[in-house]
């Protein structure tokens, strides 16, 4: 899907706030109400915008705590039966596959330490797990909102690599 300014416009101004009127996302990208209702529908359709949530700070939920968790896996596990294994847990709230030894980084949010290591032995007990990693999150010292655009790349080079 190719995505012009307009519609990096009208997702920013989503990502921004969700709850915002189309006349007044309109109004900050230059449109009617109307067309900015049909691009966010056209953007839907295509699956550019795959829905809407509420952000809800993690201290609300009494999850203070933070650990990520390398996941070391057998002979050749797939990356969606990981996937499919760790979305059953709700404490984990991202998943990757990644570079190096491990095969997937877990992000995982809890009440405590104790929870952490729970939800870390019921994935550890997964038939394909051989073995995990873990770290606990001190301190966070650069928190980017999720949906955060990137900048345009300058003269077709990456500046975020």
């Amino acid at each position: 899907m190719e995505l012009d300014r307009l519609d990096r416009d009208i997702i920013a101004a989503l990502v921004d706030d969700a709850r915002a009127t189309y006349a007044d996302i309109g109004a900050q990208v230059g449109l009617s109400a109307s067309a900015v209702k049909r691009r966010v529908d056209r953007l839907r359709a295509t699956g550019a915008i795959t829905g809407f949530s509420a952000r809800v700070a993690p201290q609300a939920l009494g999850w203070t705590t933070e650990a990520y968790v390398e996941l070391f896996c057998q002979g050749k596990t797939k990356p969606s039966d990981i996937a499919l294994a760790v979305a059953r847990f709700p404490e984990v709230v991202g998943a990757a596959t990644i570079t190096g030894e491990a095969d997937a980084l877990l992000h995982i949010r809890a009440t405590d330490v104790r929870h952490v290591e729970r939800v870390i032995e019921r994935i550890a007990a997964e038939t394909f797990v051989v073995r995990t990693k873990s770290v606990i999150v001190l301190s966070r010292l650069v928190d980017a909102p999720p949906g955060t655009t990137v900048p345009e790349p300058r003269n077709g080079t990456r500046t975020d690599a």
